[in-house]
């Protein structure tokens, strides 16, 4: 079975995202860690059930619920970094793979979209 990257990428991203959320539960912060693990969860889940996709179209929705989810991990990382709630390093640790998520997705969107136009014509 050919290894799928980005499915791999995702799932250890949802990984890391419920260990910190399970240590900022541990440092009494529950509503931003919560917005985390929703978020930092749904981006794997998205890309898995666009695997399943019924058209290229569905296809892409799926990765574009998956990219505005990874952006919004990104939005929630730098708040908890900004208000001290995480470290440097732990920071880094998940917001390096969620830039990297993100640029791989949008390449995935933008390829299949050009692949798209140019059967259509």
């Amino acid at each position: 079975m050919k290894e799928n990257i980005i499915q791999d990428k995702s799932f250890r991203f949802a990984v890391k995202s419920i260990h910190i959320y399970k240590t900022l539960q541990s440092r009494k912060e529950y509503i931003l860690s919560k917005q985390l693990l929703r978020s930092g969860t749904s981006v794997g889940a998205n890309i898995r059930e666009s695997a399943n996709a019924q058209s290229k179209a569905d296809f892409v929705h799926k990765l574009h619920i998956s990219q505005k989810e990874c952006a919004e991990s990104i939005y929630w990382l730098d708040l908890l970094k900004e208000t001290d709630y995480i470290t440097l390093e732990e920071y880094a640790e998940l917001h390096e793979p969620a830039r990297e998520l993100l640029r791989i997705i949008r390449s995935i969107i933008l390829t299949t979209k050009k692949n798209m136009s140019s059967s259509n014509s």
